[in-house]
């Protein structure tokens, strides 16, 4: 962590967590996913003083609470966006794309003011705010951002809540 110098004092374990917390928490890496909440400070080895700008740099080592999607996990995700393509739901911080190849065949997309995706018989619908149980069947990793790809085309998964029912 870098610190300026004006948060030296007595306070400086304080102002040196509280930095951390800010800037860590709910960040993703790709390498260790999503960071949800600092659980506990390790170490705060010494600072090292950055030459020409008066900060100090501390190392620190701390315990999180992460989420990284895994291949084959089953999530509940809130549908964001329905188009002809298919759709987008979000799981926490994570966005999944689910492709119409990858929804039931006996659902067909309807368009309109409200675009869904609806059994022949209309029992059921997915549209906007829409909850679904879904599978994931790919992940891509970025250094900032984890994107994944899921199907509801499954036992067990589909529509868990609709709005429009509510």
């Amino acid at each position: 962590m870098q610190l300026h110098p004006r948060f030296f004092g007595r306070n400086l374990r304080e102002n040196i967590v509280s930095k951390l917390m800010k800037d860590v928490e709910g960040t993703c890496s790709g390498r260790h996913g999503f960071v949800v909440a600092i659980t506990g400070i390790e170490n705060i080895g010494k600072g090292l003083i950055r030459d020409g700008t008066g900060f100090v740099t501390f190392p620190v080592k701390y315990q999180c609470v992460v989420f990284r999607p895994f291949k084959g996990e089953i999530l509940e995700a809130v549908v964001t966006m329905v188009n002809k393509m298919g759709f987008f739901a979000e799981a926490g911080p994570v966005q999944i794309f689910v492709s119409n190849h990858l929804i039931p065949d006996d659902m067909e997309f309807q368009s309109g003011d409200m675009p869904n995706y609806t059994t022949s018989d209309g029992s059921v619908k997915i549209q906007k705010d829409s909850e679904v149980r879904l599978k994931i069947i790919g992940t891509r990793v970025d250094a900032t951002e984890i994107f994944c790809i899921g199907t509801i085309k499954d036992d067990f998964l589909g529509v868990i809540n609709d709005p429009a029912n509510a």
